[in-house]
């Protein structure tokens, strides 16, 4: 039997320590909580996603009575960003939640779904998404890529028909 480990990295700032184009797409993350369609679950997510060219997409979940015909936050706005900007480069993700039911006191990180959304767009960009976790008091847990918070991505180049 053979031990490997996997490292993670990623970092923790204060919001104010981030570049303005940072604190701006997490200020978009937090206004498109307004927009989200959490009726049942009180549990709102924003997310918003910054493009090379600078262009901003915002997203937000949207529940349905007929779980799981819901949508999370995240892959509305990447969904949406692919089909309106199909050749852009996605450069950053933000997202922030907020709870009508319990206080959020930490991270609120993608499902699992979510982070394979993320880990297909950044191999189909061959480039790496960096990903911004905003919790309720100021505090950003920053990833430099979605393989910092799934080490085990599901790829397989054999399925793609060029």
């Amino acid at each position: 039997m053979i031990k490997k480990e996997i490292i993670n990295t990623f970092f923790i700032a204060d919001l104010n320590e981030l570049k303005n184009e940072e604190i701006n797409l997490i200020n978009n993350a937090k206004s498109a909580l307004e927009s989200a369609y959490s009726s049942y679950s009180g549990f709102s997510v924003g997310a918003s996603v910054l493009l090379e060219s600078g262009d901003v997409v915002n997203g937000s979940n949207q529940e349905n009575v007929a779980y799981p015909s819901g949508l999370c936050a995240e892959r509305v706005a990447l969904f949406y960003t692919s089909s309106k900007y199909p050749n852009q480069k996605i450069k950053t993700i933000a997202i922030s939640a907020y709870s009508k039911n319990f206080e959020i006191k930490e991270y609120i990180s993608p499902c699992g779904g979510c982070r394979q959304v993320m880990a297909e767009y950044e191999e189909k960009q061959a480039q790496p998404i960096r990903i911004l976790l905003h919790s309720p008091n100021n505090k950003v847990l920053i990833a430099n890529s979605v393989e910092d918070l799934l080490p085990f991505i599901f790829r397989s180049p054999e399925l793609k028909k060029y």
